[in-house]
C-alpha cells in the first residue's frame, strides 16, 4: 500500500488487524438461545431505548436497524462478542484517516470504509441485543468507542482540505448534543426516545460524503469538505436544541 505513504502506519495497521481477527475467533462462542428474526430483533430494541418504535418511528432509523441485523445475524449466530465488533470499529476508523491523509484517490476508498465503521458501530450493539449479551460495561464501552470514532471521522475530513476550527466547532456540538443526552438519563429522564437530526447516522454519512466526493473531485476536495462539515454542525447544533427541549420535558414531566 505504497499510496499511504511509508510502511509504518500500514504495518501497524496490517499487525492489529490480524490480532483482533485472532482474538475474534478465539473468544467466538455461539449463543445458548437461537437468534431472532428481524421483528424480534426491532422488539428487543425497543425495550431497550426508552419503547422507541422504529417501525413507526424514524423510516431511515429503521432501514439503518434492518441492514445492521442483516449483517449482524450471522455474526450472532457465529458467537461474535460485541465488544471485540466494537473494537473492530475503532480499527476500521483508523484506516479511515490513513487513507484520507494519502491524497490521490485514496480519499474515495476512505469514505466508504467510513460507512464500514459506522455499521460497525450499531453490529455490536445489533449482535449484543441478538444474543442476549448487552451488558452495562458494553455499553459504556460502545459509547466511549463512539466518541472516539466521532474524532478520528472529523481528523479525516480535515485531511481532505476542511478548516479544522470548523471541525472543533461541530465536535463541540455534536458531542454536547450526546453529552445532554447522557446527562438527562441520569438526571432522571430515563431513556430519552426521540431522534434528532444530529444523530449520529448522519455524522457518518456527511463525512462519508466528504471523503467520497472529495476523492472523485480531488481539485474541489477542501470545498467539499468544508460544505459537508458545515451542513453537519448545522445539523448537530439543531440536534443539540432538540435534545435540550426534549430533556427538558421530560423532566418536567417526571417531576425530576
Amino acid at each position: 500500500m505504497p499510496g499511504l505513504g511509508g510502511t509504518w502506519p500500514p504495518a501497524v495497521l496490517a499487525v492489529t488487524g490480524v490480532g483482533l481477527l485472532a482474538v475474534t475467533l478465539a473468544t467466538a462462542r455461539r449463543p445458548a438461545t437461537p437468534v431472532p428474526d428481524a421483528h424480534g430483533y426491532l422488539r428487543r430494541w425497543t425495550a431497550l431505548h426508552g419503547d422507541y418504535d422504529p417501525v413507526t418511528g424514524s423510516v431511515f432509523l429503521r432501514g439503518w436497524l434492518l441492514l445492521a441485523y442483516r449483517v449482524a445475524r450471522p455474526l450472532a449466530r457465529r458467537g461474535v462478542l460485541p465488544d471485540i465488533l466494537t473494537l473492530w470499529s475503532v480499527w476500521v476508523a483508523c484506516v479511515v484517516v490513513a487513507g484520507a491523509a494519502a491524497g490521490g484517490a485514496w480519499p474515495l476508498l476512505a469514505g466508504w470504509l467510513l460507512v464500514l465503521s459506522g455499521l460497525g458501530d450499531t453490529l455490536d450493539g445489533c449482535v449484543a441485543v441478538l444474543t442476549d449479551r448487552a451488558t452495562r460495561w458494553g455499553y459504556v464501552l460502545d459509547s466511549a468507542v463512539d466518541r472516539i470514532n466521532d474524532v478520528l471521522y472529523l481528523l479525516a475530513v480535515v485531511a481532505v482540505g476542511a478548516p479544522p476550527a470548523l471541525a472543533v466547532v461541530t465536535g463541540v456540538a455534536f458531542g454536547m448534543l450526546e453529552y445532554v443526552r447522557a446527562r438527562g438519563a441520569n438526571a432522571g429522564a430515563g431513556e430519552i426516545g426521540v431522534v434528532t437530526v444530529g444523530e449520529r447516522a448522519n455524522r457518518v454519512i456527511l463525512c462519508a460524503v466528504a471523503l467520497v466526493f472529495g476523492g472523485v473531485f480531488a481539485e474541489h476536495r477542501a470545498v467539499i469538505a468544508t460544505g459537508a462539515l458545515a451542513a453537519l454542525g448545522l445539523l448537530s447544533l439543531t440536534g443539540l436544541v432538540q435534545i435540550l427541549v426534549a430533556v427538558h420535558r421530560h423532566l418536567r414531566a417526571g417531576g425530576a
